[in-house]
């Protein structure tokens, strides 16, 4: 994967929270403010305030983004150079889940043995009147 954000941009992205299944990021950038080039597995951002940003990719091509604060967004996996477009900070908390160890698969379970068929004979009774 990319280049971890904390470690090269930590003026800009700060662990809120961290165990083994997620990592919550405190994504901040001044005005006009921007990044290095840096990647994020797929991921959550919650927007705490209006912004406008441009992304380059590494390909150099570029995507530009609005979005609103209380937005809830899914952003793909990638690698990318964020940089704010607007004339006031924006903040946002990212929510990068974390892979899952591969799990063993538990042993199969052999199928319980169903007790042979009996036969059952029908005897005729005698009544007696």
């Amino acid at each position: 994967m990319a280049q971890d954000p904390v470690k090269v941009d930590p003026r800009h992205y700060k662990v809120e929270f961290e165990n083994a299944q997620v990592r919550v990021l405190r994504i901040k950038y001044g005005p006009r403010e921007r990044s290095v080039m840096h990647g994020h597995p797929a991921s959550v951002g919650v927007h705490l305030t209006d912004g406008h940003v441009r992304f380059t990719f590494p390909n150099g091509k570029t995507e530009e983004v609005r979005f609103k604060a209380g937005e809830v967004r899914a952003y793909p996996a990638g690698v990318h150079l964020p940089e704010n477009l607007g004339d006031e900070p924006l903040e946002l908390a990212f929510v990068e889940p974390k892979a899952r160890p591969a799990t063993k698969k538990p042993a199969a379970v052999p199928a319980a043995k169903k007790p042979a068929a009996t036969k059952v004979s029908k005897s005729k009774s005698r009544m007696r009147k």
